[in-house]
């Protein structure tokens, strides 16, 4: 089972960015926009597992502990780098609670043996994927300029920063990624409160 752990967004977030992604996605018609629903602040990106493992990812998940955090999705940017982009994303700004909850969950699993992070956590929400290649923000072998964004960047740069709200997370998720022709699917599997 591929898995990974998230938070969800506030409905009439996810309705903001929709809108907003009505309005600009015919500037890039050729990347994969990513579907509205699916959206999701990643925590930590699992992976396949067997069943078993994933009970005992479910257990190491509940000892987490954290309080509830203000988050807020605004502005938006290019991985690696506007020139050379692979990945289209909205800003996250949280105080350090979301980034000590990503520390957490990561230790927790790590007890599991799954591989701790090798960067340095850094929320976004990716709305659009283009140029091939990994999503990761750093620099990849193979990253060259490209202009799959060209037209989206020039229309983003005359209009005022995207504003999509702020939310209180409460809770987080453990999802289950199926994959399939239409893209991936998201399925919560289990949920974990905060606070």
């Amino acid at each position: 089972m591929r898995t990974f752990v998230a938070l969800d967004l506030e409905d009439s977030i996810r309705e903001r960015i929709a809108r907003f992604l009505e309005g600009v996605s015919g500037f890039a018609p050729e990347v994969r926009w990513v579907r509205p629903e699916s959206l999701h602040v990643t925590l930590k990106f699992i992976g396949e597992k067997p069943i078993e493992v994933v009970e005992d990812i479910k257990r190491a998940l509940g000892g987490v502990k954290s309080g509830p955090m203000e988050i807020a999705f605004r502005g938006y940017g290019f991985f690696p780098t506007a020139k050379s982009a692979r990945v289209f994303w909205i800003g996250i700004q949280a105080g350090p609670e979301l980034a000590s909850l990503a520390t957490a969950v990561d230790n927790a699993l790590s007890g599991l043996g799954i591989a701790k992070e090798d960067r340095a956590f850094s929320p976004h929400l990716t709305l659009a994927r283009g140029g091939g290649g990994s999503g990761a923000p750093s620099r990849q072998a193979g990253d060259r300029r490209n202009r799959n964004f060209h037209k989206l960047q020039e229309r983003l740069a005359a209009a005022p920063g995207p504003e999509f709200g702020t939310m209180n997370a409460r809770e987080f998720f453990l999802y289950q990624s199926q994959l399939g022709r239409g893209g991936p699917r998201y399925t919560k599997i289990a949920r974990f409160g905060l606070g």
